[in-house]
Parts: C-alpha cells; structure tokens; sequence
C-alpha cells in the first residue's frame, strides 16, 4: 500500500500542476485552489469511512429513522458533507456543467455547517480556472485507489502537497512549511499531550498536527485532552493552517499577528507547551515598541543606531520561555548562530540558563529544510526538569544522523527518530523505554530473517528458469550450488529465533550478539545473490537465450530483489539495535563522543554560555561501514549529475534569452 499511495501522490502532484500550466496563476497563488480540492476530497473520504457506522446506531421512531446531522460526524472527527459538497458529485459532473460554480457551492455548504471555516475555503480562485482543467483534475483526485484507502492518507497528502510546494518555494519562501521530520523531533522530546500548546508562528499548522498524532498514539482524543492555540502573521497562511487542522480533524484558535508587536492569545505563564519555528535572523524589530514587553524577562538584546533588534532570534526564545506554565515545556527550531552568539545575546543567554529551565539542545545539520540549505538546532525548555538535572543541559549532536531524500534534502528516517528519542528517554531515566525498543528491533529483526525463508525457493526456481533456457557455464553452476549450501545454513539459524525475546539488558545483549552470525549471513546472501544475477543474466546473454517477454532473466532480477530488500531488513533492525547497545550498553546515559554529553552549569561559564552541542561532545572515532553500497553511491552520483547538468542546461537558457532580449 506505502508504494501505491506513494504514486498516487506524484500523480496527484502532476494533476495539480495541470491548474498552474493552464491559469494565469503565479506559483504563490495556485496552492491554496489546489489544497482546496485535496480538502474536500479528504472530508468525503473521512464522511464516507464513519457514514455506516453512524447509520447503524440512528434512532427510529414510528418506522422513521433520523436524519444524519453534523454533531453524528464531529463526534467522531469528520466533517459532515451535504450532498452538492461530497467529492462524488463534483466529479461525475456532465462535461456542459459549470465546476467552478459547483466548487463553490460545496465550499459554501461545508461553511454554512462549519462557521470556523467561514472565509476559509478557497472559492473565487476557481473562477480563473478552465471548466475542462477542473474536470480532469477533479477526476484525478478521486483516484479509484484513494476510495478504499484506510488511516489518515489524506493527511498524509496533504502533508506531501505542503511539501512540494514549499520545495518550488510556492509560497513565502516556503516559510510557511517545517519538515515533518524535524517537528517530529520537538514532539518526542517535549511529548504534548494535553492542555494548552501553542504556536506563536504557526506557519500551517504542522506542530499542532504532529502535536495530534503523538496524542492519537496515547489513546486518546487530542480534541478532547488539547487545545491549540497559533499565531500568524500571513492572512493566506492562516487559511492554510485552518485547512490543515480540519484535514486531521482538529480545529485551532488560530489569530492573525505579528508576533513581535502583539499577543494574541495572552498566554503568558499560562501555556502547557509551547511549539515554533520562527523567522531567523530579522533585523527590522522597531525596539522602542517592544521595550517594556513582558514577554522579555531578560531584557532587550542588542539594538543598533537606527533602533532596530539587531537580531530577532532572542526575542523569539524570550517569547517561547515566557510563554510557559510553571511546569511547561517548549521546543523550537532556531539558527544556529544563536546558541553561541556573543553581546547582549550572550547575556540573554546567560541569564536563560541560569534559570535551569533549558533542557536540551539538538543541532541538525543543513539541508533539512526544502528552501534553506544551513544548520539549525532545536532548543528544549522544561520548567518541571527533574532536581539532578536543574543546573545541567543534554546536548545533542545529530549532525551526523540523517537520511538522503533527494539531492537537495535529508531528513530522520523513522528509526533515526526513534534512536534519538531513546536517548531523551534515558536522560529521564526511562529505560524501560530505550530497552522496548530495542527489544522491537532485535524481535523484528529475526522476523524479517524468518519472513525471508519463503523467498529463497523463489528466487532459485527462477535461477533454475534461465538454466533451463541455456546451458550454464561452470562459474554459475558453482555459485548457484554453494548458494544452496549457504541458504540452507541460513534457515537453520533463522528458526531457532522464532520463540519470545527477553527485555532486561542483559537478554538483549544476548539476543543482540546471537543475531549477530545471522546479519551478516544476511550481508553474505545479499552479496552472492546479486553476483548470481550478473552471472546468470550475462550466461544468458551470452548464450543468445530467450528475449522480450518470453525472458526469464525478468523474472530472476524480481525475485533477486525481493531476496535481498528483504535480507537488507534483517540487517537493517539488527543495526538499529547495535546502535542504540554499543553506546548506551548499560541502558544508562553515558557521554557518547561525537553524539551526546549531559553538560553541567560550570562547564557552560567556562565556554560563554555557548550552547552549542558541537562545543562539548567532542569528535565521533570513525566506523567501518560494512555495508557500504558501492553501486548505490555510483547510482546517488549519477542521480546528482544528471540533476546538475539539468540545473546547467535550464541556466543556459536563461542566459541565452537574456542575452536575446538585449539583442546580443
């Protein structure tokens, strides 16, 4: 299902750009038609997925049942739809009626029932729009494969939507959009789960939906246990966030303003959580305004001659600290210049920390973001901090932990997430947790060992297919025969891994280096049915042996593939695990160099108060990659080139038709 809704996606994404290539649209201004069409075909999927199960516990009375009505779907966090306002409608609409008119009625029904929505919706933009564009892509986005789909997927595309446009800078500077990823991370190390969490940049809406999920995962119900409160100074990005709430099912008390002058909610002293990722590095604050803002504990930072802030981070980090309850907790993305910045920052700082509400800092490295390339950190406060840790900061270097998306953009994989979670967890002394969760990964290792017994007959009755098909030469004979010998060895490790799995330490440590033989028989297997293929497939060539469909080296390279992705899981998870055993091996919080170090007050004095985590744990020793993908790189290299001589070739272009328009 993760790939098929992975090309509805990119599908959907194409459709959507049909409305940009066909309006007199500018890339800021296509985004919010598109998202509302991805709006009312996520509430349709949400009014159809609860519908049977309201219909069925409808009171009746003298053989009547009741109608449905909105309160039956808000109950259960859907929307409910009136019929010119369900997704079926619009888009089985004759090729003569007019879509745009109909667009509207349905944005205005799912108004008239919803009046936090009213103003919301996108409705006027879609006049701009030609009637058979809208058909197609309305068709488009009632994908057949979308109207059976479970959970949250449209959640999802909406979040994918978010993203592509932020990468094409659609809006803003794409300011408007934090990587789910990086929001993640906030959410596990502050872990929101109830009362009052705001967002005093809210952009739209990511922390309160991720603040949502964290909640879901609780068991419970965020509408009931939360209330999100955002601020924001963008009119159009408000209604972004708005849709993005009701596209979960939430709703925000979300207000517009610019933060440096008002407050909107006045929740000072007052917030349980308090979640951002702020504008960096402004410089155009007009200090005389903000002099006697309570939400300034510390004082001003510094201000220049013109009587500007010379630099808007610190007030952002004032705001977050002021903002919090007395057992709050906050975390926010922030430049990285300003854990070590020097002046009035530093004092500001000083005088931060030495309240021992700063909890942890996390520095990420560049190219998380999809429209700025540099660093950043997320800083962590919590007002409730446990007593041995009120003159102590956690710093965290995960500089070096991250995962490859495109050229251009990293992100944490979810069990990078779940690693760097793990280590929150032991510095609170939950290591009941960090051993879960090693546990899983020992345990889903040795599942994914065990799943891949099934495979190695596949993969070998295709091998058999293209020996049939020619006469095989010794080499490949030898390989397929010692092949056989190796599987064989493999399956009898794997089954004796198939009982429960221990979660003290020391079972884990057992456990771990148990499956140690078995992951690198993985690694083995992997290598030798990958040179099995090139074997096979040149024998084959070589011997003139069948071609186009009729090719059974087809069949081979699909089996060789679902062999090994599935021989690279068993290693994958065994890998998580040595991760988290090999640093933290007694499920305490040790200084790891290179990734983490628990750094008292004296050692902050002694270095400016910098809190910058590069500045303390020191340098990792280098690891051996056993499993470096040397045709994977080859393969990363290439995508990069084409992708830079794609990027040349468009600025030659663009060179080109400037020099024309000079006549030159």
């Amino acid at each position: 299902m993760e790939s098929n809704i992975e090309a509805v996606e990119k599908r959907l994404w194409t459709a959507a750009d049909q409305l940009r290539a066909n309006s007199d649209f500018a890339s800021n201004e296509y985004f919010l038609p598109v998202m509302g069409l991805i709006f009312l075909r996520h509430a349709y999927s949400r009014y159809l997925m609860v519908k049977p199960e309201i219909e069925a516990g409808l009171p009746s009375r003298g053989g009547m049942v009741r109608p449905l009505k909105k309160e039956d779907f808000t109950s259960r966090g859907a929307i409910f739809l009136q019929p010119q306002a369900q997704f079926d409608h619009l888009a089985s609409l004759p090729g003569g009626a007019d879509r745009a008119a109909a667009i509207i009625a349905a944005m205005e029904a799912v108004e008239a029932d919803y009046p936090a929505l009213k103003g919301v919706l996108p409705k006027s933009e879609y006049q701009s729009l030609e009637n058979d564009v809208l058909g197609d892509v309305l068709r488009i986005f009632n994908d057949p494969a979308l109207q059976s789909a479970k959970g949250d997927v449209f959640g999802r595309i909406y979040e994918y939507f978010l993203t592509q446009f932020a990468d094409q800078s659609a809006h803003d500077g794409g300011e408007f959009f934090t990587p789910p990823s990086i929001v993640q991370m906030i959410v596990n190390a502050i872990e929101p789960d109830h009362g009052s969490v705001l967002d005093p940049a809210c952009g739209s809406g990511g922390m309160f939906v991720q603040s949502a999920h964290f909640i879901e995962k609780m068991q419970q119900d965020p509408t009931k246990v939360a209330t999100f409160y955002g601020q924001e100074k963008n009119a159009t990005t408000i209604r972004l966030a708005k849709m993005n709430l009701a596209v979960h099912g939430l709703e925000g008390r979300i207000e517009p303003g610019i933060t440096y002058y008002t407050d909107a909610h006045e929740l000072v002293g007052k917030a349980d959580f308090v979640m951002a990722n702020p504008p960096f590095n402004v410089d155009e604050v007009d200090a005389e305004k903000i002099r006697k803002d309570p939400r300034l504990p510390f004082g001003l930072p510094g201000v220049n001659k013109a009587k500007k802030v010379s630099n808007g981070n610190y007030l952002w980090i004032s705001y977050f600290y002021s903002y919090l309850s007395d057992t709050g907790r906050a975390g926010f993305v922030m430049s990285s210049q300003a854990s070590s910045a020097g002046g009035e920052e530093a004092k500001v700082r000083q005088k931060l920390v030495e309240t021992g509400h700063v909890d942890a800092m996390i520095a990420i490295r560049g190219n998380f973001f999809y429209t700025r390339s540099v660093p950043c950190e997320l800083w962590m406060f919590d007002k409730a901090k446990a007593p041995e840790h009120a003159d102590k900061v956690l710093m965290l270097d995960a500089r070096q932990v991250f995962r490859k998306v495109t050229r251009k953009v990293f992100d944490f994989s979810p069990e990078q997430l779940a690693s760097l979670t793990a280590i929150f967890w032991l510095y609170r002394g939950q290591g009941e947790r960090f051993r879960a969760l090693v546990q899983s990964w020992l345990r889903q290792s040795a599942d994914e060992a065990l799943a891949s017994l099934a495979l190695g007959p596949v993969l070998l009755a295709a091998l058999e297919a293209v020996i049939n098909d020619i006469e095989p030469d010794a080499d490949l004979s030898d390989a397929i025969a010692t092949f056989k010998a190796d599987w064989d060895a493999f399956a009898v490790v794997a089954k004796t891994f198939e009982g429960a799995f221990g979660a003290d330490i020391t079972a884990l440590h057992q456990h771990h280096d148990a499956l140690q033989p078995l992951a690198e028989q993985s690694r083995d297997l992997i290598r030798q049915i990958d040179q099995l293929y090139k074997l096979a497939n040149k024998a084959h060539r070589d011997a003139g042996g069948k071609r186009g469909k009729a090719n059974p080296v087809k069949a081979l390279e699909e089996a060789r593939a679902g062999a090994v992705n599935q021989l690279k899981l068993a290693r994958y998870f065994h890998r998580q695990a040595h991760w988290l055993l090999s640093r933290f091996p007694d499920a305490q919080l040790v200084a790891v160099p290179g990734l983490v170090k628990l750094v008292d007050h004296v050692e902050l004095a002694a270095n400016d108060w910098s809190l910058t985590p590069g500045r303390y744990v020191g340098v990792a020793p280098e690891e051996e990659d056993e499993d470096f993908d040397f045709e994977g790189v080859m393969r990363d290299i290439h995508v990069e080139l084409a992708g830079l001589n794609e990027e040349a070739a468009a600025l030659a272009k663009q060179v080109q038709a400037h020099f024309e328009g000079m006549g030159l």
